[in-house]
């Protein structure tokens, strides 16, 4: 671990992108095979790979404990470190370094002539390398008690010299803050191991892990990378854009605009008998949809699935509120199902491929109704009945799979089949095809529905029927553009009219008034700084305590007091006191990880803000659990909505 410090603190050390590259390319081709993934995703200020749905749970108590505990101070001296430097990373590294003087007095003078490594090497006789840490990190997830999370980061800090703890702590906390993008880590890679940048990314594409990207590279086999069942796929996201006629002429036509529904975003990954559903940050969300999972059942085919969970009722949409009261109960009872039904609606195939074991299962044609259509084909926004009882999903990993090796199992992924196709680089066009072709149950399941346009009159006009239907709008796609996992360009585009909405990070609470005093109901909440240079501002204002997500400065745009219910206030009041930064006052700078989507009437230029913008009578619409603050929206995403 410490050499995998000092190659990050070199990073950290240089602007030139160039330099950065080849410091960790010079690093990877250094590493034993066990190493190299590890070392990568960690790069990515990761303890997991970014489609391993795994967290660690570690809140700032449990962090401030294990710091406190591993230094060997007192109560409160990781928050007077913090707020020296405004980086619990940093902070932890003074408080390590207070121990190791300690330790290197009471061993005494060494006799190597080099007192820095002298000191670490005896201070640290069994210091951690990247496979303990990552051990540890596995074990943390394991553990269901924030003590016994505390407990197991102590101890392998207590093992730590100060700038392995830093880089901890950093990575832990998911802000490695030393100026790397993903796409610098790709081209390390590539370099390191002299192959194709384009391949690096492809692979990385279908893979969507840069430790699995790597030792692909190493072994000269990334031409062999697809997307595996049961391992979830980052989604493609779509860019906001404020008018039909900018869409219209950066996707051309005729270009496809799919309504743009009030759910949340989830895969549906199927082999046999085996279903489940991933969430758009890939965690797994079977048990909370069972009704979705037991109709997928039996279908003649294996594959993946995008699109859509919503609340539905005998065909019709319900709000996104009604839908909440699903996101939160991992096993629903009968009761909960029959009150708010679920269904899936589908836009995109992404993997396609016969029924495992069945021979000629594939996608045989349905036979034909009266009315010339197959009986069991899902319709665009298709009629959801009410729906009964159905037990979750709770198969063992390995139900249907044959003989699967146990480290398969562990990863959740199957073994790759060659009569599974890839999808995601075959033309959208097609890929509607063949989703249209699948029988999929039309009492839970439905196409997204969509309309071919040729000018801005034409989508204006499907904006405004979209929004009938009681939808938030349109996604207007290339017909020809492929499926990018975790990449937003310009073939997808979100057509946003007013009321608009921002997803923000809320950065900020304050003890509310009246009936909410006691409870922090007043948000403050920030989108994130895409202007050139941000990134390098917000490495030169680290001491200021300026937050960032995704390698981008969090600045503030508005304040909220409404929105929200009582009962996800009190939550979230318990939230915000276990993840508290610093106080000022009745003020709390929290944990920017809450991200939460805030409807305006206008946005406007503002000096009251670090933006330069300001939303007038914002009020949240609601959480978003579903987003991490990497999501959240861009500054020039809320500059593009300003008024003219």
């Amino acid at each position: 671990m410490r050499r995998w410090a000092e190659t990050a603190a070199a990073v950290a050390a240089t602007t030139r992108t160039s330099e950065k590259t080849r410091r960790i390319a010079d690093y990877l081709r250094t590493l034993p095979p066990a190493d190299l993934p590890v070392a990568c995703v960690f790069l990515t200020g990761r303890p997991f790979a970014a489609t391993d749905p795994r967290t660690t749970g570690v809140g700032w108590v449990a962090a401030r404990d294990a710091v406190e505990r591993a230094a060997g101070t007192g109560a409160g001296s990781l928050s007077r470190a913090y707020d020296r430097s405004s980086d619990p990373g940093r902070a932890t590294f003074d408080l390590l370094s207070e121990r190791d003087a300690r330790r290197a007095a009471a061993l005494g003078a060494g006799t190597t002539g080099d007192p820095e490594a002298e000191a670490v090497a005896a201070a640290h006789p069994g210091a951690p390398s990247l496979a303990d840490v990552a051990g540890v990190f596995a074990s943390i997830v394991r553990a269901r008690t924030q003590a016994r999370r505390a407990d197991l980061l102590a101890a392998l800090l207590d093992r730590c010299d100060p700038l392995s703890g830093m880089y901890v702590i950093k990575v832990l906390s998911g802000e490695l803050r030393i100026g790397l993008r993903e796409g610098y880590v790709e081209a390390a890679i590539a370099e390191a191991f002299d192959r194709p940048l384009a391949a690096v990314q492809r692979a990385h594409m279908l893979t969507g892990d840069v430790g699995e990207t790597a030792v692909l590279a190493r072994s000269d086999e990334l031409a062999t990378a697809r997307p595996e069942l049961f391992r979830p796929l980052r989604p493609m996201l779509a860019s906001p854009s404020k008018d039909a006629e900018e869409i219209v002429r950066r996707v051309g036509a005729p270009a496809w605009a799919e309504d743009k529904y009030d759910g949340i975003r989830a895969q549906l990954h199927r082999e046999g008998p085996r279903v489940r559903l991933f969430s758009r940050d890939l965690h797994d969300v079977s048990g909370q949809f069972p009704e979705v999972v037991e109709a997928a059942r039996d279908l003649p085919w294996d594959g993946i699935l995008d699109g859509e969970l919503l609340a539905m009722h005998d065909g019709r949409i319900l709000s996104f509120a009604r839908l909440q009261n699903r996101l939160n109960r991992k096993n629903p009872d009968a009761a909960t199902v029959r009150a708010v039904p679920a269904g899936y609606v589908v836009f995109d195939v992404l993997m396609l491929g016969p029924r495992s074991g069945e021979k000629d299962a594939g996608t045989p044609a349905a036979p034909e109704d009266a009315a010339g259509e197959p009986p069991s084909r899902a319709r665009p926004i298709g009629a959801v009945s009410s729906v009964g009882a159905a037990d979750p999903d709770d198969e063992a990993p390995g139900v249907g799979l044959g003989a699967v090796p146990p480290e398969v199992l562990a990863s959740g992924a199957v073994p790759q089949r060659a009569d599974l196709e890839p999808l995601l680089e075959v033309p959208l066009e097609e890929r509607r095809r063949r989703l249209e072709a699948l029988s999929l149950p039309a009492d839970r399941f439905a196409l997204a529905t969509l309309v071919h346009v040729e000018s801005a009159e034409a989508l204006d006009a499907a904006f405004v029927d979209a929004r009938a239907r009681g939808n938030e709008g349109l996604v207007v796609k290339d017909p020809a553009s492929g499926y990018t996992p975790g990449r937003r360009g310009l073939s997808w585009l979100k057509l946003k009219k007013a009321l608009a909405t921002l997803d923000c990070v809320v950065v900020g609470v304050e003890v509310g008034h009246g009936k909410r005093h006691g409870v922090l109901s007043d948000y403050t909440f920030a989108v994130r700084d895409d202007r050139p240079g941000a990134a390098d501002r917000a490495r030169a204002r680290a001491g200021d305590g300026a937050a960032v997500a995704g390698g981008l400065p969090l600045v503030t745009v508005g304040k909220a007091y409404s929105g929200l219910t009582d009962l996800e206030l009190a939550d979230l009041t318990r939230w915000f006191e276990a993840h508290t930064l610093r106080h000022l006052g009745r003020y709390r700078v929290v944990e920017p990880l809450i991200v939460v989507e805030v409807a305006f009437d206008r946005i406007q230029p503002s000096a009251r803000h670090g933006s330069g913008l300001a939303m007038r009578f914002p009020r949240i619409v609601r959480l978003r659990p579903d987003k991490t603050p990497d999501e959240a929206d861009t500054l020039s995403a809320a500059a593009a909505l300003v008024a003219e």
